[in-house]
């Protein structure tokens, strides 16, 4: 309701969303990342954003084997540049399309009144059965039939699991628009299969790191946004990075045993590119 993210955007599985929880209020009060109260300098508060996605399948979800120590580990070791994709951190555990999945990337760059913006995407994917599958518009999952989850406790090939997607931008816009842009993520994830089924819990959130000063507690604040006539462009961007991200998961992952020897295959990059061959989609 605020209209403001005051803290990090916190991404595990579905049975360490408390533990997350704890570990980043400490965690923001050691390193007092906290806009104190107005006269009330030693009150310290915190909401933090925790999403979660089931691994159930591969991981002993239930050994709570997440602790405060790895939160900890993620925050302080945050940093610019490349972001590590598949089987990492919150993803560790996550299978997309009934092939291992996990956290992917993507960016765009647009130009918007002669000023160049970066929109990025992140994503947990942990969602989709395998015949629904599309690439570039070829049905993959059509195609590749094989390679199916050895030994899945769930025994079906279903729609199951969930996607949390992340999307930051530095252009300037206003909640509402974020509220927009957060939107337009289904069309990515729709056009790789996905179509958010009963059991798939999608949750998006949109933030911009512009008007950095709009937070102020105590004085009024004057912020700068982009007119809503011309966010096309960010919608469109928004809905690419979304589609590529999901796509870069399953291209880093790497097939993986879990609990009670559970196997998840990687989605097989050879046999993908003589798909897209096949369909004309690349030569």
């Amino acid at each position: 309701e605020s209209g403001f993210l005051e803290g990090p955007v916190m991404i595990t599985n579905t049975h360490s969303v408390g533990v997350v929880r704890d570990a980043v209020i400490d965690w923001g009060y050691k390193n007092k990342y906290f806009d104190p109260l107005p006269n009330a300098p030693d009150v310290y508060w915190a909401l933090p954003v925790v999403a979660e996605t089931y691994d159930g399948a591969l991981n002993d979800i239930n050994g709570f084997h997440v602790n405060k120590d790895h939160v900890f580990d993620a925050l302080n070791d945050a940093k610019p540049g490349k972001v590590e994709e598949g089987n990492v951190g919150g993803g560790t555990g996550m299978i997309c399309h009934r092939f291992k999945g996990g956290i992917g990337t993507s960016s765009r760059i647009l130009n918007l009144n002669g000023k160049n913006y970066t929109l990025g995407v992140l994503v947990q994917a942990n969602y989709g059965n395998r015949e629904s599958l599309t690439i570039a518009g070829v049905p993959i999952g059509k195609e590749i039939t094989d390679l199916m989850p050895e030994n899945d406790p769930l025994k079906k090939d279903e729609d199951q699991g969930s996607i949390i997607v992340v999307v930051a931008t530095d252009a300037p816009l206003l909640p509402h628009q974020l509220k927009r842009l957060a939107r337009r993520v289904p069309i990515g994830i729709s056009r790789m299969g996905g179509f958010g089924s009963n059991s798939s819990g999608d949750i998006f959130i949109a933030f911009s790191t512009a008007n950095p000063g709009a937070a102020n507690r105590d004085e009024n604040q004057d912020v700068v946004m982009i007119p809503n006539d011309q966010m096309s462009s960010l919608f469109e961007a928004t809905a690419q990075a979304t589609e590529e991200s999901i796509l870069n998961a399953l291209i880093a992952a790497k097939t993986m045993v879990g609990k009670n020897n559970t196997k998840v295959y990687e989605l097989p990059e050879d046999r993908l590119i003589e798909l897209l061959k096949k369909y004309n989609r690349i030569k």
